[in-house]
């Protein structure tokens, strides 16, 4: 079984607070557990909101963070109008525009915004133009995580390893991988372009505040994808045991470091 972006787990100061902000920035579904406030982004994917220090712990790592946290989320929507939307739903709620809404250099309509949690979010339109009215709220039609990278075709190597498939490669520059049904868009950039991209500063280090997770089918799916990440330049940090949720998991970092889970519910 492939991997894939199942949800987008965001280690935040408060957990209220944060889940206030993105349920009504997004219009989003709270369905909350014992552990985690997840949110499902209109079929888009899901994302999950947890104590920093919680995840951090869960992930074997360190919770202090500073700077750029090396990676960018982004909510894809049909029309510059939509853009617009967003963001003055995001900053009605507390966000700090990074980049106002504009047309950019080469015809795309984007904004960036950093969230209170400190999450740095771009939004873009896939359309350059606005027909028709606005919908009420605005749904994402794709929610993308970007990763911040060394190199993104020694990155890739570990990816393809791990069963995902290329949708755009431009070498060192940019590559991204096809889309799971309702999951999330992974792409992996060159941490200074990255930066530059979304307008910030590129310097930081730390705990990203970032886990994601990809939810297999069975116990063996686990066990399989897990065995493939050392051998393809990632490491496994914590081996799959039942975990106190009461589901199968284990701990992995890709290459540069960022936090995966690899869960299965079925145990």
């Amino acid at each position: 079984m492939p991997l894939s972006v199942d949800i987008i787990t965001l280690g935040v100061p408060q957990v209220e607070a944060a889940r206030a902000f993105y349920t009504s920035a997004f219009s989003a579904t709270a369905m909350d557990d014992d552990h985690t406030t997840g949110l499902d982004l209109h079929g888009t994917g899901q994302l999950a909101l947890r104590r920093v220090d919680a995840l951090a712990t869960d992930s074997g790592a360190d919770p202090a963070t500073s700077g750029f946290r090396g990676y960018v989320l982004s909510s894809i929507v049909n029309r510059p109008a939509e853009v617009k939307a967003f963001l003055d739903a995001a900053t009605a709620r507390g966000a700090t525009v990074i980049k106002p809404a504009k047309k950019q250099l080469f015809g795309e309509f984007t904004a960036v915004y950093q969230a209170p949690d400190g999450a740095v979010w771009k939004l873009a339109a896939a359309s350059k133009k606005d027909t028709g009215p606005v919908p009420d709220p605005p749904k994402p039609t794709e929610t993308a995580v970007y990763l911040g990278v060394a190199k993104p075709t020694a990155s890739r190597v570990f990816y393809e390893t791990l069963g995902m498939s290329a949708d755009h490669d431009y070498g060192d520059k940019f590559i991204d991988f096809a889309i799971a049904d309702g999951g999330c868009r992974l792409g992996l950039l060159p941490r200074k372009a990255l930066a530059k991209d979304a307008g910030v500063d590129e310097h930081g280090d730390g705990f990203p505040a970032l886990v994601l997770t990809h939810i297999a089918a069975s116990r063996d799916d686990v066990d399989a994808l897990l065995a493939a990440v050392d051998p393809a330049g990632g490491r496994v940090t914590a081996a799959a045991t039942r975990s106190d949720r009461g589901d199968y998991a284990g701990h992995c970092i890709d290459p540069d470091g960022y936090h995966w889970r690899i869960t299965s519910r079925s145990c």
